[in-house]
């Protein structure tokens, strides 16, 4: 294993957000996506509050469209830690008639999920939601703060931003207000794998190297799967891939890679050139698409 000394200032760092986080709200709840940066704000909430449980419950905002083996390791997780879970569906959103199904080539539900993210924040009245945005994974994530304000509306002002000095963080929020906090903010994903290997955590077979029946697009490599729309003259291929990122399938793509084991995921991202973010297919909408998102209150 390389030199991690690094990670610790990270992580005492997270698990004083994670304590600011239950001094200063009522009502927080860390959204939980089955994919290894809420696994890893996992185990950092573990650690924050050991040897109580987690003093807040996870919520899953669930596209559908997700990987079967992320929805059989979260239902596995949560068992474990005899944590709550809360699952709210973008099927509800989309049969309710609140968001309109996607068509086409690139139709995805991730940019969906907000309509249902936000019903669900003024459904339970959370004050605070954590989430594992990390500073190198989209360029709309620098103008955050770690405790990031939303508005009435859910929405995110970029140039309305408190600041933070030091380390003193403000959770003072106006009635209908709430805040999204990012305890990893200051991670980049080396730093999460590391904390992985060094943790021995365990995470979804789906992020290392496996035989998966795909096909090739726009230089990119799709999952072959009734969620994701494909063109007829578009041959399906079996390959050895695994994901970097892990969002709704529709929206992920894999790389060819024969890392099977953490160490060599570790060493594969050391050497690559390419960022995580190059693997999220929504991203390639447009050079804005995550921070139009965001403003709309997204994650």
């Amino acid at each position: 294993m390389k030199n991690t000394s690094h990670i610790n200032p990270l992580e005492n760092e997270a698990i004083y957000i994670f304590r600011e986080v239950a001094a200063q709200f009522e009502k927080p709840v860390l959204l939980f996506s089955g994919g290894k940066d809420s696994i890893t704000l996992v185990r950092l909430a573990q650690k924050a509050f050991w040897p109580a449980k987690i003093p807040f419950p996870l919520m899953h905002i669930d596209t559908g469209h997700n990987f079967p083996e992320t929805i059989a390791f979260r239902d596995k997780l949560v068992k474990e830690l005899g944590v709550e879970l809360i699952v709210r569906n973008v099927q509800d959103a989309i049969d309710q008639g609140k968001v309109k199904e996607e068509s086409g080539k690139y139709s995805s539900r991730n940019s969906l999920q907000t309509t249902t993210l936000l019903d669900a924040i003024e459904e339970f009245k959370f004050d605070a939601c954590i989430g594992g945005a990390r500073r190198d994974e989209e360029k709309a994530r620098a103008k955050e703060r770690i405790f990031s304000v939303r508005d009435d509306f859910g929405q995110w002002d970029e140039k309305n931003q408190r600041p933070e000095l030091f380390d003193m963080l403000n959770g003072q929020i106006e009635l209908g207000q709430n805040v999204r906090v990012f305890p990893i903010s200051n991670w980049t994903e080396l730093d999460v794998w590391s904390y992985i290997e060094k943790e021995e955590i365990e995470i979804p077979s789906i992020y290392f190297a496996h035989k998966r029946k795909i096909f090739l697009r726009d230089g990119l490599i799709w999952s072959h799967s009734d969620y994701v729309y494909q063109e007829d003259n578009e041959e399906v291929l079996e390959r050895m891939v695994r994901f970097r990122t892990v969002g709704d399938m529709s929206c992920t793509a894999a790389v060819f890679s024969d890392a099977a084991d953490i160490a060599s995921v570790v060493q594969e991202i050391r050497d690559s050139s390419i960022s995580e973010r190059g693997a999220r297919i929504d991203d390639k909408r447009s050079e804005a698409a995550m921070e139009k998102r965001k403003q709309q209150g997204y994650f």
